[in-house]
């Protein structure tokens, strides 16, 4: 909370004012990880960096582009051991393929969770208001029913799972709104949407006075989808971008702009290795100034995006930015009608010991190929393991094939996009303007 307070303050600093303040973040998270962690101590050695540059942002360039290869390899280094409080580990979704695990401490934490509850500000979403969450995560699955409603009754939150999405449970959701009367909708926007689409196909009006916003984030929002929610909900939808081990990036504000969470990330767009000025094109790298459990410094998020010129008619002092290419999942479908979010089988697998890379390709027969790559021959996975892993997703009316592969190719955009349906449903539509090969 008191970090929420200060970032109420900050977002109305002159660009020239918030810029100071990263510079003076980034220099102290610069000094803590050459004196705290191993990886960051020999990696400014090794790259002949200024630790303690007046310019720290001028000098970041003079450090190597962070991936997630990296991270894997030297993931117990970039950990400051003596951090507060300890740090918990954390899983990206896998939508790539290849999940990454890495660890936050409570700094980040909440941080992170105060640039959310800010967000949600702008919208007249305030600490306390009922909040709907369309989600998905291993985590929820975990816990008991109990332990799950008494947080829920806390916290004034509710989650309805977004990897059963069938009619049946869709109707049920539309129920459990209307009873809840949320003030916000929290979720991915294609789940959000098919929801939306089923309860305008059904004829199904809710009443919900007290909603106020539908926060979207995880994938793409496309136009149609915004169109979609809008239309059915009546409420603003609004876009946030961020994931797992980058942080709460951007969020968008009433006047329609993406804005960047400068006081907590520094972002950089870099092509062809050079840092790129206003309105160009490039890749995503991002500086998460107050992860100091395990810095994240230039971390490439694989997103294509741009940094956007001017001040937002908003009067907020935040950059803009465009994600131009995000992440993208899809949607897997059952033959007895049961709709499942692409992350419902990205979690299972991303957790099966010895899983490199994996990618799902459901044919239009309901059919579902699962393609495994293996860390190495000795921990070669079964395909009885990873059999047990997706079962409970797709059931045992699909036909299910498993191959354990040496590579999976990239497509001709350089980007994986490891889960595909072929199968046609008049409710999902895909823009045209969207090739196969995103």
């Amino acid at each position: 909370m008191r970090y929420q307070r200060e970032l109420r303050d900050s977002q109305w600093l002159a660009p020239t004012q918030l810029y100071a303040l990263q510079q003076e973040k980034l220099k102290r998270l610069i000094a803590h990880a050459a004196e705290n962690t191993n990886f960051y101590r020999d990696r400014f050695a090794q790259n002949q960096f200024d630790v303690h540059a007046d310019d720290a942002v001028s000098e970041l360039m003079n450090i190597p582009l962070l991936d997630k290869q990296t991270i894997r390899d030297h993931c117990e280094d970039m950990i400051w051991q003596q951090t507060p409080g300890g740090v918990y580990a954390n899983y990206t979704g896998g939508s790539s393929g290849e999940p990454l695990k890495f660890y936050i401490d409570k700094r980040r934490q909440a941080y992170d969770q105060a640039a959310r509850m800010r967000s949600h500000e702008w919208y007249d979403v305030r600490v306390g208001d009922r909040e709907l969450y369309l989600w998905g995560s291993p985590i929820e699955h975990t816990r008991t029913d109990t332990l799950k409603r008494m947080r829920d009754w806390i916290t004034h939150h509710q989650l309805l799972d977004a990897f059963e999405m069938s009619p049946e449970r869709m109707d049920i959701y539309l129920n459990k709104l209307e009873r809840f009367q949320p003030a916000s909708i929290y979720g991915y926007p294609s789940s959000i949407a098919l929801l939306a689409e089923h309860g305008l196909e059904q004829g199904r009006k809710l009443n919900l006075p007290n909603l106020k916003a539908i926060f979207v984030t995880g994938e793409i929002c496309y136009p149609h989808h915004r169109q979609t929610i809008s239309e059915y909900f009546s409420a603003p939808v609004t876009n946030g971008y961020g994931s797992r081990e980058a942080g709460f990036i951007a969020h968008e504000c009433p006047e329609g702009n993406l804005h960047v969470t400068a006081e907590n990330v520094f972002v950089e767009i870099i092509r062809d290795g050079k840092r790129v000025s206003e309105g160009q094109a490039g890749e995503i790298v991002v500086t998460h100034l107050d992860a100091y459990g395990m810095p994240m410094i230039r971390y490439q998020t694989g997103d294509i995006g741009k940094l956007k010129p001017g001040r937002c008619a908003c009067g907020r002092g935040l950059p803009m930015m465009d994600v131009v290419e995000g992440r993208t999942t899809d949607f897997l479908y059952l033959p007895d009608g049961s709709i499942k979010h692409a992350l419902s089988i990205i979690y299972p697998l991303r957790e099966l010991e010895g899983v490199k890379q994996f990618r799902v390709l459901q044919q239009a027969d309901y059919s579902v190929t699962v393609d495994i790559v293996c860390e190495n021959k000795k921990a070669c996975v079964t395909r009885e393991a990873v059999a047990r892993s997706v079962l409970p997703v797709l059931g045992h009316e699909v036909d299910l094939q498993i191959d354990l592969v040496d590579r999976i190719p990239v497509t001709r955009s350089g980007k994986f996009h490891y889960v595909t349906s072929d199968v046609s449903l008049p409710t999902i539509t895909i823009p045209q303007e969207i090739s196969s090969d995103d």
